[in-house]
């Protein structure tokens, strides 16, 4: 197994080291992870424009970890930004985001998911990656708990009841057979909604990093890397000097 970086990619710290505790409870013995952010940059991305001004940054991580032999890479967001330009700079290194890999562990645990997402801001970017990945007929519903990316860890208390409340209607209402929680800072209130629900509660930092696992191991074993033919071609190395 390789080694693996998770880039939180915002202007912010703040939550390197919690990802990372989180997730070194999940890991594989033998997986290497590093979890980092961005140097500079907005401390969220609940706005397109925010996005806009990670891209440069965020492509040259991207490709700095696939010089450095890493197996695989998590771009830490729901939106999944920049996820088809990063495979398309990573000669070798595998990557992947939270709304990708969440929808394709939903959609083999389920016949229909809901998305509880933050504020309805997010939903109409969300739903077009839903329509993207090909999951249409499988999205029940979004719902949005009236809260920040900032938010969530501030009073928690407040937002695990927020979330377990929309999930409820979700799985009762909108007969979601699985919930996703769609936001990487939604992380650590899945387990106890999972209890309370009865059904699959996906978190997005630990299946986005359970498949970059996977990802990584194919890459060892089988050597499976992003394609560069057609729409994964590289760019010459000569236009990044």
């Amino acid at each position: 197994m390789g080694k693996i970086v998770f880039i939180n990619p915002v202007g912010s710290s703040d939550f390197d080291q919690p990802v990372r505790k989180f997730l070194l409870d999940y890991k594989r013995q033998e997986t290497e992870l590093e979890v980092i952010s961005l140097e500079k940059g907005p401390p969220h991305l609940e706005y397109h424009s925010y996005e806009a001004l990670i891209g440069p940054e965020l492509l040259e991580l991207i490709r700095a970890y696939d010089r450095q032999n890493y197996a695989a890479a998590v771009i830490g967001c729901f939106y999944d930004p920049f996820l088809r330009e990063a495979r398309e700079v990573s000669r070798q290194m595998n990557v992947t985001a939270p709304a990708e890999a969440s929808m394709l562990l939903a959609s083999s645990l389920a016949n229909k998911f809901s998305i509880i997402v933050g504020r309805d801001k997010w939903i109409p970017k969300m739903e077009e990656n839903v329509h993207q990945y090909g999951y249409k007929n499988k999205l029940a519903s979004f719902r949005s708990v009236g809260l920040g990316v900032l938010d969530f860890h501030q009073d928690e208390e407040l937002t695990a009841s927020r979330l377990l409340a929309e999930a409820k209607a979700a799985r009762d209402q909108d007969k979601a057979e699985a919930i996703i929680l769609g936001c990487t800072i939604q992380f650590g209130f899945y387990q106890k909604m999972q209890r309370e629900l009865n059904i699959p509660v996906i978190d997005a930092v630990l299946s986005s990093f359970k498949y970059a696992e996977l990802l990584a191991d194919v890459k060892e074993s089988m050597h499976w890397t992003p394609s560069k033919v057609y729409g994964f071609e590289a760019p010459p190395e000569t236009d990044f000097s």
